[in-house]
C-alpha cells in the first residue's frame, strides 16, 4: 500500500488565509481590451502580461507587470463574473524588483488574498466581493461558457477597488472546462440521466464514470476536464434532478449505476475493459458499492472525501420525493447553525449490512484526502478501508494522498476554495462547513488532479 501525506505541496502550503475587506468600484470593472494608463508622460506605459490569454482551467497562467518604478508598491487584483452574475475577486500585493518587473512565477506577494510565491494565487485566492450573496460557492452549470477574468495593475498596496485607484494596465484572460472539439451529449436512458464527454477524435477511448454527493442534480465541470484530457467521461445524475423517474435509495442505486456503468461499455466509441470510477463525498459510496459487486469489474477507482458505509436514517431523509423541514431539523449542525454530516457518517454509526465489503476489491484505488474535511470523516474511512484491504492481503492496491489543510471539497485546480456555501435553499435555507483553509487546500487540488491524472493513465491505457 502507498500511504502519502502532502505536508508540503506548495511553496506556501503553511500560509494562513487572509480574509480581505475588498469592494467594488463597478465604474472600471467590465472593460473587454487591454489597455494601459501612462505612469507619467515621460516614462514608459506599464505593461501587464497573462499567457495563454486562453486556455482550461487546469493549465498554469504566467502573469508578469514591467516597465514600472523600482522598488515599488503595486498590487494585482482578478475579478470575474460567475454564471449567475456574483462578483468574485482576489488581490495580490508586491514590491516590483530593480528592474521595475513583477513576476509571479518568481515574486511574492506581500499580502492580500494569500502570502508568498504563488503563481496562480490570483485565481484560487477569488472569495466573493464585499456585499455579496450569503454562501456562494463557484459550481459551473455550463461548461461551455468560459470564465473571464480580468486583472488590473493597481498604484500601492491596496485591497479595494472602492479606493477609485485609476489601472496602470488591464488585460483579460478565459478560463475554459472544455477544450475545442470535446463532444457534449445528454444521455437519457433506460431511465439513466447523465451526461457523457467525449475527447476529440474517433475512439476508442479509456473512460471513466463520474459520480458527485448529495447536493444532487446533474454536475459536468469535472467530467469537460477529463475529456479535454483524453478520457470518455460520463457525469451521472442519481438524486435532485428533473428528469430522473425517481429519487434513488440504495436498494435502486446499485441496478441504476450497473446500467450507467452498462451505457459506457456497450458505446462504440468506448474501451469497454478500460473504464474506472471517481466518486466524490456519497459518490465514494456509490462507487465502492460498484466496484465490490460481483458483475461490475472497473479498472480503477479514485475515491475522493467520501464513506464506505451508509448512516440509513439519514440516507432515507435524502431519498424522499419531498424533504420536509422536520427532515432538516433532523440533519446535524455545528455551533454556528452550518450543517455537517461528519459525525453521522462515522464508520462506528453505519447502519449494519451497509458497510461496504472493501475485502471484494480487485482494481487500485486511490483514496483523496483532506485532513480538514468538516462534512465527512474522511480519515476514518480511508483507514477502514486501509486496514480491511491489508487484512485481505490486498495492501498493493491502496494509494492515499493526505493533504493538511484540505477540505471537503477537493475539485479542479486553481479555483477557488470554498469553506462554508448553501447546500440546500428548500424547504429551507442550509449553509454546510466543508473545511479546509485556501493556501493548502489549493495546493491539494493542483497536486492531487495531477496526480490522479497519472494514476488513471497508468491503469486505463495499460
Amino acid at each position: 500500500m502507498l500511504r502519502i501525506r502532502m505536508a508540503v505541496v506548495s511553496c506556501n502550503l503553511a500560509a494562513k488565509q487572509l480574509i480581505p475587506h475588498v469592494g467594488l468600484h463597478r465604474k472600471h470593472y467590465w472593460l473587454h481590451k487591454a489597455f494601459a494608463i501612462r505612469w507619467k508622460t515621460s516614462n514608459p506605459v506599464p505593461i501587464l502580461t497573462a499567457a495563454p490569454s486562453r486556455g482550461l482551467v487546469d493549465e498554469p497562467i504566467c502573469i508578469k507587470a514591467g516597465f514600472l518604478p523600482p522598488h515599488h508598491p503595486v498590487t494585482l487584483c482578478t475579478q470575474m463574473r460567475s454564471e449567475d452574475g456574483d462578483l468574485w475577486e482576489a488581490f495580490g500585493q508586491y514590491n516590483t524588483r530593480a528592474d521595475g518587473t513583477v513576476d509571479l512565477t518568481r515574486d511574492h506577494s506581500v499580502g492580500g488574498s494569500y502570502l508568498g510565491c504563488e503563481p496562480m494565487g490570483l485565481f484560487w485566492g477569488m472569495q466573493p466581493a464585499p456585499g455579496g450573496r450569503e454562501g456562494l460557492r463557484l459550481r459551473m452549470k455550463n461548461v461551455k461558457i468560459p470564465l473571464t477574468v480580468n486583472i488590473s495593475l493597481l498604484e500601492g498596496h491596496v485591497l479595494s477597488k472602492e479606493q477609485k485607484t485609476t489601472p496602470l494596465a488591464v488585460t483579460t484572460t478565459e478560463r475554459s472546462f472544455i477544450a475545442p472539439g470535446v463532444q457534449r451529449i445528454d444521455v437519457r436512458q433506460d431511465g439513466v440521466v447523465g451526461t457523457l464527454f467525449l475527447p476529440p477524435g474517433p475512439g476508442r477511448f479509456p473512460a471513466v464514470l463520474d459520480l458527485w454527493g448529495m447536493g444532487g442534480g446533474l454536475v459536468e465541470y469535472r467530467s469537460s476536464l477529463l475529456a479535454s484530457r483524453g478520457f470518455a467521461s460520463f457525469s451521472v445524475a442519481y438524486m435532485e434532478h428533473k428528469d430522473l423517474t425517481l429519487q434513488l435509495d440504495i436498494s435502486r442505486a446499485d441496478p441504476y449505476m450497473k446500467k450507467a456503468y452498462n451505457i459506457m461499455q456497450e458505446h462504440p466509441q468506448i474501451c469497454g475493459d478500460r473504464i474506472g470510477i471517481i466518486g466524490l463525498s456519497y459518490g465514494v459510496y456509490l462507487g465502492l458499492r460498484m466496484a465490490t459487486s460481483s458483475d461490475v469489474h472497473p479498472s480503477c477507482l479514485v475515491c475522493i472525501n467520501g464513506p464506505a458505509g451508509s448512516n440509513k436514517k439519514l440516507t432515507e431523509t435524502f431519498c424522499k420525493p419531498k424533504i420536509s423541514e422536520s427532515d432538516q431539523r433532523y440533519w446535524p449542525r455545528d455551533e454556528a447553525g452550518y450543517l455537517s454530516f461528519r459525525d453521522m457518517s462515522l464508520p462506528t454509526n453505519y447502519t449494519p449490512g451497509t458497510e461496504v465489503k472493501i475485502e471484494n476489491l480487485d482494481c487500485p484505488i486511490m483514496y483523496i484526502l483532506g485532513e480538514d474535511d468538516q462534512n465527512s470523516p474522511s480519515t476514518e474511512n480511508s483507514n477502514l478501508i486501509e486496514d480491511v484491504l491489508k487484512a485481505a492481503g490486498k495492501s498493493h492496491l491502496y494509494t492515499c494522498l493526505s493533504y493538511p489543510g484540505a477540505g471537503h471539497l477537493i475539485e479542479t485546480p486553481y479555483t477557488p476554495h470554498t469553506r462554508v456555501s448553501v447546500w440546500k435553499i428548500k424547504p429551507e435555507k442550509m449553509l454546510s462547513l466543508w473545511g479546509g483553509e485556501t493556501a493548502p487546500h489549493a495546493a491539494a487540488q493542483e497536486d492531487s488532479w495531477r496526480k490522479m491524472l497519472k494514476f488513471l493513465e497508468a491503469n486505463l491505457r495499460a
